[in-house]
């Protein structure tokens, strides 16, 4: 008993030990064998991957599929893996490609529409007072909803920068690098993104 009980807090430790670990020595330790770490690393970014893909597909299904076939490039090239860049800019060019190449083969113009009801994590306007008025909540709903809409009818290459940059917390260079542009071209598409956005919420406001 004594023994199942020291192996079980070993267990733990290394899981501690793997929670601690980059983003790039998990992807080593995977490349190398280590299981463990991948689930770690698949964990850490599971959720904004896939919203990086909702985000810019109209259709469910078609963002699982893309989102699946992200990672199974990650697993297949584990191998020949490289710390040459960080986990983010690695796996997000893949996500970035896999869209482009979806689009390509469907011969479809790279624009959906979110529901009026989803969110946009880092440009959402935070939850109404309670002692709001329902007509204020009702603002509020509208001018976030209008916002939606707006990232979403963004021409793709300014949506997709804005996204990255306000959704995924990349820096320029790395979506620079992820987009295959120069930082100069992340700045202007991102500029011209935001200036959309404000002029979208302030001609709901008039």
């Amino acid at each position: 008993m004594q023994l199942l009980h020291t192996a079980a807090n070993l267990s733990l430790a290394m899981n501690d030990d793997l929670d601690n670990e980059s983003d790039e020595n998990l992807m080593l330790r995977y490349r190398d064998g280590d299981v463990n770490a991948f689930e770690v690393l698949y964990s850490r970014h599971k959720a904004a991957l896939f919203r990086y893909f909702t985000r810019q597909c109209s259709e469910p299904a078609i963002a699982e599929e893309l989102f699946q076939e992200c990672w199974m490039n990650v697993i297949k090239a584990r191998k020949s893996y490289v710390d040459s860049a960080k986990f983010t800019t690695y796996v997000y060019t893949i996500a970035h490609n896999k869209l482009i190449d979806h689009y390509r083969r469907k011969k479809l113009q790279f624009i959906d529409i979110l529901n009026a009801n989803d969110s946009l994590d880092g440009i959402n306007e935070l939850p109404a007072p309670k002692k709001q008025q329902p007509e204020q909540i009702a603002v509020k709903q509208q001018k976030r909803a209008m916002l939606l809409l707006a990232v979403n009818l963004l021409p793709q290459v300014q949506r997709e920068v804005f996204l990255l940059r306000e959704e995924s917390a990349l820096s320029l260079a790395e979506i620079a690098k992820i987009t295959n542009i120069n930082i100069e071209t992340v700045k202007s598409r991102l500029r011209y993104a935001i200036a959309s956005l404000k002029k979208t919420i302030q001609t709901g406001d008039s």
